[in-house]
């Protein structure tokens, strides 16, 4: 039997691991003589012919990953879809309760992203779908400020009501039920964008935007839940939902994918600090256990 070691998980590794995590496993390289070495092979500069950095960052870069760190939440922005990447919270029992009042709370525009690339409250108007959250609100009940930014727009996506108000709510409350069982719950949610088969037999991905700002509308969304157990296991579950109408009467089971289908679909590495054939790693997928 292997000796099992606990690993902990915590909110900045997964945050960090989602966006560097491509690099990072692909360290373990091979030398000329074919053994594997820690680190990675650099060419030695005298073999490298490079122009000088300060001649091409004259006028500054043309983008760059967009991190934002809120008091209770983590997102990495996407300006393109005009929201966010992935969204990624840490729940503990006592941060799901408390004085914290939604009525108080307004959805505003992210003031710190450029203005081409933010959505705003007028994009969302008249379009028929809800501003859905991907770190809900009542996730963090334990600060009114906690609870005020997951109104902030680069938190929103356009929601189909009726996944909004019904299945993806039992999916947060479901999130939020896991919380008394383990010593972490760790989830991370953003957009996905699926290809389809059109008619002429070819694959497209095709998506609808909203507003004068072109928001996109994901064609589903994903929820990664982590859970961090009491004897240091951790154990994965994968969830992915259409952005359309869904009976709420359907077992949330029913909605758990392979962990890689959604990695492979949004571009993003989840727990990259955690080899995933050990023993430490559960991953809970439909049919099984």
């Amino acid at each position: 039997m292997r000796f099992r070691r606990q690993i902990l998980v915590s909110g900045l590794s997964l945050a960090f691991g989602a966006v560097l995590g491509a690099g990072v496993t692909n360290w373990r390289l091979h030398d000329k003589s074919g053994s594997d070495c820690l680190y990675p092979i650099v060419q030695a500069a005298s073999e490298v012919s490079l122009p000088p950095v300060s001649g091409i960052t004259r006028f500054g870069l043309p983008g760059f990953s967009q991190l934002k760190t809120r008091q209770s939440h983590m997102l990495s922005y996407d300006p393109r879809l005009r929201g966010p990447a992935w969204v990624l919270e840490q729940l503990k029992s006592e941060r799901i309760q408390g004085m914290a009042d939604r009525s108080h709370c307004n959805f505003r525009e992210d003031e710190s992203i450029h203005p081409y690339h933010r959505a705003t409250n007028s994009d969302f108007k008249g379009s028929g779908f809800d501003r859905g959250h991907l770190a809900a609100a009542a996730n963090h009940k334990w600060s009114q400020q906690a609870m005020d930014e997951t109104f902030i727009l680069s938190n929103v996506y356009p929601q189909n009501p009726n996944l909004n108000q019904y299945a993806w709510n039992n999916l947060e409350q479901y999130c939020r039920s896991l919380t008394k069982s383990n010593r972490n719950v760790y989830v991370c949610s953003g957009p996905l964008f699926l290809p389809k088969m059109e008619a002429d037999g070819k694959m497209y991905v095709k998506y609808q935007v909203i507003g004068t700002n072109n928001v996109a509308v994901p064609t589903h969304f994903f929820k990664v839940v982590v859970l961090e157990k009491f004897n240091g296991e951790i154990e994965l579950r994968p969830y992915v939902m259409p952005n359309c109408p869904v009976d709420e009467k359907i077992p949330l089971e029913r909605f758990l994918v392979p962990i890689e289908s959604i990695e492979r679909a949004a571009g993003l590495l989840f727990v990259p600090n955690i080899l995933k054939t050990t023993n430490n790693l559960k991953a809970i997928t439909a049919g099984g256990r």
